[in-house]
């Protein structure tokens, strides 16, 4: 084999070149094409496999027996094969029998080879073929020759294209459009309700010539992409209509950095040098960020290479001249977008006065597209899975992100029944904001303290907006999830600072990051990267502890952003005294630090830790006296009594946060921090919802922090409420607890008028 994988490709490509441009029919050129492949990498066994009527079906080979060809055919997912095109994987094997999903086909006289490499052959983005090689020496091949087969794959593609190979139905393209009314669901990523009309947000380039006439042209025709989808992003990102100081500045920062990445230039440089036109060689970095992407557990990681992929679409339209998306299109009506995912410049290229929401196939609540939406108030449901097949162009939607769905095709009850919601949501956002400066007081006199959970710079806005009394939860983690290196002291300690500023003489609890697990960070190295329970690994306080050096640099930005004011400051998921001593010592330690060098300090430190893990309830009379407040965080504590997944659908019913254990278990945290003279605030969901923040009231806790959306529904709920009554009420039903403890809430809700909106 030659000495790169470039040098490789152009070898084989030099040789397809003439074969392509021949008049020969499709399967003779096949034929050629198998043994000018099976040549160049010296393996016995070149074949090729092309999905038909949804079968892999073997039409050349050089190698296995001739009688096999258009006979052997493999289901999707069956062999070796089926295996690649079903999961678009590459498969490198020394000795393929011991592979589980192996299937021998006698009839292909390949029992005596051993090794076997296969590449999906892809079009459109999906598998229609598979093209593989076998030797009957027990090798694997070389990472440069599995580079060579795909790249010669790619080729493949538009050969089997222009033959009229390629199975319509493989490519979905003929897919009977919907017409019928169609409830989508999805994850929520940016709260609201908005009605328009469908639009596709870019039209896929196809890559129609793959083999290069001149690669100097080529590289040229790259370059001069480059210097212009980098004039676009820099102006894009100057001319975003926004305030000053947000993190979507951040995000706009990490996409410009992406752009100017030497690396990715430097791969597509070296899939021209293979002999592949510019278009090609784009796309075929992506084929193998795509692939990367599907082999990546952490979604931290895989939104940024979706911002990757989100620019190599930008290039590919750059250069083959096709740079027709929708935004540059205009929009001419209320608009829904419909993509598979977003990258944050191509959000910010439409007319905002037209857009009215996003639905992603892809997305999370941490991707740069989420953070910037937010930032331009603009709904977005995510993860709704196969958006772009059960909605066509122009179909009327109806975005519900608050109920994490969206209505396609609606019927006229549906549009009514929407108008109403849409109207009322209104009308209770109105309420809701007249009832922003009017205390959290019950019916009897008792003020609730209501405050807001925030993680960005943008959502300290949200104290305002709702007339909350302060931030019981900022998350710090939320700066390094969303920056593409980790951030220095100076930017974490800006952020403190704005953060206060903003606050005002509000207090602010900051909870240091609580990273690893299920929340890695791709700059991170950590160990156990491949945890089987992410939520209960070496996470949180147990991270900032061995990583010491990590909660260094916050302590001191953390105690320089607060000079002259109170500093509160919470550890996350303490499972023991001691490591809230060990995390505490250490902030102390940093406190020393600024004091010798004659800095400004806090006016006060006031640490806190959260309650999360179980264990640490049976020690709350060792860490009480230690602490200045305790937060409870009910999401991971009730998954951890309940040893029930929250994200698993099967088990919603076994997680309820008014279960009679889980009440009762909150009723003895609040009566031994109560005992201590230790303030208990509730950070968690929980908290947010009307009913069960009634509970938590009931139970004698009247800290609670949840999402700025709650506030007026919760605040609502505070002032039709007696809590006397309720708290008597609670003692007895807890004494003898029903089974249905939450429809024993609801019916005396209900009858003594209290407000669960």
């Amino acid at each position: 084999m030659p000495a790169t994988a470039a040098a490789s490709a152009r070898e084989i490509l030099t040789r397809l070149h003439d074969v392509m441009a021949g008049r020969t029919p499709p399967q003779a050129k096949l034929n050629a094409v198998v043994n000018i492949i099976g040549e160049t990498t010296d393996s016995e066994v070149c074949s090729v496999y092309l999905l038909r009527e949804g079968v892999l079906e073997l039409f050349a080979t050089r190698g296995l027996a001739q009688e096999a060809v258009h006979v052997t055919k493999l289901a999707l997912g069956e062999g070796l094969v089926g295996i690649i095109a079903d999961q678009v994987e590459v498969l490198n094997l020394d000795e393929a029998a011991s592979h589980p999903d192996f299937a021998y086909r006698p009839e292909t006289g390949e029992d005596r080879y051993h090794s076997f490499a296969g590449v999906p052959i892809i079009r459109r983005e999906r598998a229609v073929g598979v093209l593989a090689v076998q030797h009957t020496d027990p090798r694997k091949y070389a990472d440069v020759e599995i580079e060579a087969l795909q790249t010669v794959a790619m080729v493949l593609s538009e050969l089997i294209a222009n033959a009229g190979l390629i199975d319509t139905a493989a490519q979905g393209g003929q897919r009977a459009q919907p017409t019928a009314a169609v409830r989508i669901v999805g994850q929520k990523l940016v709260e609201g309700m908005a009605a328009g009309y469908a639009v596709f947000h870019q039209p896929r380039i196809v890559v129609e010539h793959t083999v290069a006439e001149d690669i100097d042209a080529e590289r040229q025709r790259v370059y001069a992409a480059f210097a212009k989808m980098r004039e676009q992003i820099d102006r894009i990102a100057a001319q975003a209509e926004f305030g000053v100081g947000g993190e979507h500045e951040e995000v706009l920062q990490t996409y410009r950095m992406f752009a100017y990445d030497e690396g990715w230039s430097r791969r597509i440089n070296e899939a021209i040098d293979s002999g592949l036109t510019a278009e090609a060689a784009i796309e075929r970095v992506q084929q193998r960020t795509r692939q990367r992407m599907r082999q990546i557990d952490d979604p931290l990681l895989a939104d940024r290479m979706h911002d990757l992929e989100d620019l190599a679409n930008r290039l590919l339209r750059t250069v083959s001249g096709q740079m027709g998306t929708a935004a540059q299109l205009g929009l001419r009506q209320d608009t829904i977008l419909i993509a598979r995912n977003l990258g944050p410049a191509e959000l910010l290229e439409y007319d905002r006065r037209r857009l009215k929401g996003v639905v992603l196939e892809e997305g999370s609540l941490t991707a740069h597209v989420t953070i910037v939406a937010r930032a331009m108030g603009v709904p977005v449901l995510g993860r709704a899975r196969d958006i772009r097949r059960q909605v066509g162009e122009g179909d009327l939607l109806l975005l519900d992100v608050t109920e994490g769905s969206c209505f396609a095709r609606p019927t006229s009850a549906m549009e009514e029944a929407f108008e109403g919601r849409l109207q009322l949501r209104q009308r209770r956002r109105a309420a809701f904001a007249a009832m922003k400066d009017a205390a959290p007081v019950t019916t009897d006199g008792h003020r609730v303290t209501l405050m807001v959970n925030a993680g960005l710079r943008d959502d300290v806005a949200a104290l305002d907006l709702t007339g909350a009394d302060g931030i019981g939860l900022f998350r710090t983690e939320f700066q390094f999830l969303v920056s593409a290196t980790l951030p220095q002291r100076e930017r974490q300690q800006r952020l403190y600072r704005d953060v206060l500023d903003i606050a005002g003489d509000r207090p602010v609890v900051f909870r240091t990051v609580d990273i690893g697990g299920d929340k890695a960070l791709p700059y991170l190295k950590q160990h156990g990267a491949d945890e089987e329970n992410p939520a209960m690994g070496w996470r949180a306080i147990r991270l900032s502890l061995e990583r010491d050096g990590l909660m260094k640099a916050q302590a001191r930005a953390l105690i320089e952003a607060a000079a002259g004011r109170t500093l509160n400051v919470m550890f996350p998921m303490v499972s023991e005294p001691w490591e809230f001593d060990d995390a505490r010592a250490l902030f102390e330690a940093q406190r020393a630090w600024v004091e010798q060098r004659g800095r400004r300090l806090p006016t006060e430190v006031r640490y806190g830790a959260m309650l999360e893990v179980p264990a640490l309830a049976e020690q709350l009379d060792v860490l009480l006296p230690r602490l200045q407040f305790l937060s409870i965080g009910t999401n991971d504590l009730t998954q951890f009594l309940f040893a029930a997944d929250r994200a698993n659908p099967k088990l919603a019913e076994r997680y309820d946060w008014l279960s009679p254990s889980i009440l009762r278990f909150l009723a003895r945290v609040q009566g031994a921090a109560q005992a201590a003279g230790v303030p208990v605030a509730v950070c968690g969901e929980m908290g947010g919802r009307p009913l069960e923040a009634m509970a938590l009231i009931g139970l004698g806790i009247d800290r609670l922090s949840i999402t700025p959306a709650a506030i007026g529904p919760v605040k609502a709920m505070v002032r039709s409420l007696d809590r006397a009554a309720l708290q008597a009420r609670m003692r007895a039903w807890l004494a003898t607890p029903e089974r249905d403890m939450r429809g024993v809430l609801t019916a005396w809700a209900g009858a003594e008028g209290v407000e669960l909106a």
